[in-house]
């Protein structure tokens, strides 16, 4: 994933314990994805609380907001996020 995030402005990857635990994949850690990414400033969620407080937190009007999963972001409420744009 090196270099996948280097045009953002903010960083940031979230991922569910219990999505790679159903899925019977090898657990990652936080340094595991930080090393991939290679990026000291990226931010990482594995709660979906704590994910959406922080796109709550964010201005996003007027922002491009780039969101790629191979999940549900452990039940985030897309509706709710477009609302923030």
């Amino acid at each position: 994933y090196e270099g996948a995030l280097d045009a953002a402005d903010v960083a940031v990857v979230f991922y569910s314990p219990d999505a790679v635990k159903i899925k019977q994949l090898e657990e990652v850690t936080y340094d595991q994805i930080s090393e991939s990414f290679k990026r000291k400033d990226l931010i990482i969620f594995t709660n979906p609380e704590e994910f959406k407080g922080f796109l709550y937190e964010h201005h996003l009007k007027e922002s491009a907001l780039l969101l790629m999963s191979s999940g549900n972001y452990g039940g985030l409420n897309f509706d709710e996020i477009q609302g923030l744009l």
